[in-house]
């Protein structure tokens, strides 16, 4: 058997942070389902959460994966065994022997703080990362016992400016500085990209798959939580100018936001069997891209030439990759390496079966006419 052609089943994990994870448990069929303060899942991760070495598992964050052959290790191990089968040469050479992509399962019970990301030069000159953090989010699910319908806070309004911001820091004023961002009512389908300096929060209620680069690193809106009245005078002005200075403020009118931030689906291939579309590609990021295949039919996998993370969304079926039958349904996740042989996904008889397709940056794809 040779397990670097095969699909690998990864081990379901969720991440103490925030209060959460209800959702993901209702996703993944668990019962009864909890909100335990583990509301991230990171799927097909060799990622570590910024603070793993402060936790009981040096590798928090990273996932764990069943090979073809009832090995249990973690994903990154299996990877440091055979790079070039598992991520390809032309990836090794991109992003190293690294996954460069990071898929999460998201659910915030409450909203999440106000925030934003470095892009990748600004975090490899203060965080010392050689990745930022640009992301998506796509709403899968919401919650109905919420204090308010379900929303994120997304991008500046128009006219905001550093100074403006910065008002708001200096006061303690977080309601302040969330007034700054446009406030987007959101329903289950949408589809966001946030770019890199992008003031944002994603809403109570709210149940996404974040794709994303792989990193942890994240710049809050407000002073420091932790050690700060150890702190001297400069070390608090270094960290409020690396704050303010990783938000890029280009604010927008509501609807110019929502164009730049809200996306729009792309079909790219269709038949008898269903429907895939691209979600995220090369028109938003060159970082990561994710597909959506909606099948009621037998359907191959395309070859991207690079790794991939799955999710099983809705359904059940059947993977087969040559000889090998994998029953798949909804909240199941999977990791295909590099070298994997051809994959077709089958729906059970009467049923459909939604999936998406997680990537590295660097895959394109062409579209249906």
């Amino acid at each position: 058997m040779n397990i670097y052609k095969l699909p690998w089943r990864l081990v379901p994990n969720k991440i103490v942070r925030y209060p959460g994870g209800r959702e993901i448990d209702k996703f993944r069929g668990v019962t009864p389902p909890q909100d335990d303060y583990r509301p991230e899942a990171w799927v097909g991760s060799d990622t570590r959460t910024v603070n793993a070495d402060q936790t009981d598992d040096p590798n928090n964050g990273c996932a764990e994966v069943v090979l073809p052959n009832g090995e249990r290790c973690y994903l990154f191990e299996a990877i440091q065994k055979a790079p070039k089968e598992v991520l390809g040469e032309k990836h090794i050479a991109i992003n190293g022997e690294k996954m460069g992509v990071l898929v999460k399962l998201l659910d915030a019970e409450r909203q999440l703080g106000l925030q934003c990301h470095p892009t990748r030069p600004y975090a490899k000159e203060h965080f010392n990362s050689d990745f930022g953090k640009e992301e998506c989010w796509y709403v899968i699910g919401l919650r109905d016992d919420t204090e308010e319908p379900p929303y994120v806070l997304m991008g500046f309004k128009e006219g905001v400016t550093i100074k403006d911001f910065e008002e708001g820091y200096d006061n303690d004023d977080i309601k302040a500085m969330e007034n700054c961002c446009h406030k987007v009512p959101v329903q289950v389908g949408d589809l966001f990209f946030i770019e890199a300096g992008c003031p944002h929060a994603i809403g109570g209620g709210c149940f996404v798959v974040e794709v994303q680069e792989p990193s942890d690193i994240t710049v809050g809106a407000t002073k420091p939580r932790y050690n700060r009245e150890n702190m001297t005078a400069e070390e608090l002005e270094e960290y409020k100018q690396r704050l303010l200075n990783c938000y890029i403020y280009d604010g927008a009118d509501y609807e110019t936001n929502l164009k730049k931030y809200k996306i729009t689906p792309r079909l790219i291939r269709s038949g008898d069997w269903g429907t895939e579309h691209l979600m995220i590609g090369q028109e938003q990021t060159s970082y990561f891209s994710f597909t959506r295949i909606d099948a009621k039919g037998a359907v191959p996998f395309l070859k991207t030439g690079f790794l991939q993370v799955m999710i099983v969304l809705e359904g059940k079926g059947t993977l087969t990759c040559g000889d090998q039958v994998y029953d798949i349904k909804k909240g199941d996740e999977l990791f295909l390496p590099y070298d994997v042989d051809e994959v077709v996904m089958t729906p059970a008889d009467g049923e459909k079966v939604s999936a998406v397709l997680c990537n590295p940056g660097q895959v394109t794809y062409t579209f249906e006419k």
